[in-house]
């Protein structure tokens, strides 16, 4: 589980009286937290600081501490602002400003000036969250009663971006091969996101996972196609297809373990010692949480990881996605890939299928096949502009399928996009928008954002 510290800012200028009530009120307010946030992240209640060194000691330890994600300030009295330039200097976690107080509501008939110097949220947040901006933090910024369910829920976004952002730091995504030849928008500086998000992006020959996949036994195969019998409807008598689906996914299980990568890529033009282009076994990967990109598209691989992470908590699809072809009568989007559409997606019970693939130069492989969910999502996208990283996000809802596709042999979604196929179209296309997506259910436009603002990446917002 990981934690945010919850960190209160005051002075010693009031008394130990005073302070004593700033201490018992955080940590009712931690108290309550925990029971509604309990299921996303820790919240752990740090000392009330009132100097600079207090300051930069416990921004310090938040850096340091590998089970702290992000980092709650409130300040419950006025707090000088000088002091805390330290330490939000040190701060390398993600930083939520709760601009709140311990009462709702003023006591009308006894208020007096004990309780305007006790109670100055009003005051104290405005000198902190000028030196924020002075410095230039990033940060979200959350206003009102701490106990109301628009301040819950702003506070957990901010929990699962957070976590996001503390896995996406720790993602290493290996990249079977290279980009695919001659493809602009999938390509990137691989060292310009490792200083940025922290992803290690590494190359290992695909000779590597066709020598793990040699390695597993026939046992190990029969136990996976178990349980591809109890979870999906078989329409293929090619059993031995499966099987090598089978084979990639147990190798592909095995070599995320070994080398502790949470996303990959591979590309069809590089599949020396495989006899299929992963499919089945990529959908099923795909499933278990494990980023996946495309033809070397190591962008929307990462991606995919950390948004299927900022999503875990949540009802919902999250996976890699491709915009296809349109129905442009209608307006409507077909999302699909050759093999690779997540079965999160899936509206039906999935079935596996064995067809031709048409380009590799390989075996027929095996896949999932499904209609997709219905719903509003996102469609998200990560450039590289040369200069900086950009993430172009969609507004979309995802439709039912107006007919059936009997002669398409893959997994599909259909979406309208906002305000207009016309418009949406056009600013994804000006945006440098690529063609590889992360689409979810799970997650809006407000999650991309807050994600982008604590990155320091651009965002351009669709519909």
């Amino acid at each position: 589980m990981k934690s945010l510290y919850f960190i209160t800012g005051s002075q010693d200028l009031y008394g130990g009286e005073t302070l004593r009530q700033v201490a018992n009120d955080s940590k009712e307010i931690v108290r309550f937290l925990n029971e509604k946030l309990s299921a996303i992240a820790e919240i752990v209640w740090k000392p009330t600081v009132i100097d600079s060194g207090s300051c930069a000691a416990v921004m310090r330890e938040a850096s340091a501490d590998a089970d702290c994600a992000g980092v709650i300030t409130w300040m419950h009295t006025f707090s000088p602002a000088k002091m805390w330039i330290k330490g939000l200097q040190i701060l390398n976690k993600p930083l939520c400003h709760l601009h709140t107080q311990a009462n709702e509501r003023l006591p009308y008939d006894s208020i007096d000036m004990d309780f305007m110097n006790l109670n100055q949220s009003a005051h104290g947040d405005r000198e902190y969250g000028f030196i924020c901006t002075r410095l230039g933090v990033r940060r979200q910024i959350v206003a009102g009663y701490y106990r109301d369910v628009r301040v819950l829920a702003a506070l957990m976004q901010f929990a699962e971006v957070a976590k996001a952002i503390d896995f996406s730091r720790h993602l290493k995504v290996a990249m079977f091969g290279s980009n695919m030849r001659q493809v602009a928008v999938t390509d990137g500086d691989r060292v310009e996101s490792q200083i940025r998000y922290g992803w290690e992006v590494n190359y290992y020959g695909i000779g590597d996972l066709a020598a793990l996949s040699q390695s597993v036994t026939d046992a190990q195969i029969e136990e996976k196609l178990k349980e591809y019998r109890a979870a999906y409807t078989f329409r293929t008598d090619d059993i031995d297809a499966v099987k090598e689906q089978a084979r990639y996914e147990i190798a592909l299980d095995a070599f995320v373990k070994q080398h502790g990568v949470g996303a990959y890529t591979d590309n069809f033009e590089d599949l020396h010692g495989l006899r299929q282009l992963p499919g089945l076994a990529t959908q099923r990967m795909q499933g278990k949480g494990v980023g996946f990109g495309a033809e070397g598209d190591y962008k929307t691989s990462a991606l995919n990881a950390v948004l299927w992470k900022m999503a875990e908590n949540r009802e919902g699809a999250t996976g890699f996605m491709e915009d296809y072809t349109y129905d442009m009568a209608d307006g409507y989007v077909l999302g699909a890939h050759m093999l690779e559409v997540s079965p999160a997606f899936a509206a039906t019970k999935p079935a596996i299928e064995v067809h031709p693939l048409g380009i590799g130069g390989k075996a027929d492989p095996a896949r999932l096949t499904f209609g997709g969910v219905t719903g509003s999502g996102v469609a998200v996208c990560m450039i590289d502009l040369g200069t900086h990283f950009r993430l172009v996000c969609a507004n979309i809802e995802l439709i039912a399928q107006p007919k059936p596709m009997p002669r398409l042999p893959v997994a599909q979604i259909m979406w309208t996009l906002k305000p207009n196929f016309e418009e949406g179209v056009r600013q994804w296309i000006e945006a440098g928008g690529g063609h590889h997506t992360v689409v979810s259910t799970a997650l809006t436009a407000d999650d991309i954002r807050l994600f982008a603002k604590l990155t320091g990446t651009e965002i351009v917002v669709i519909g």
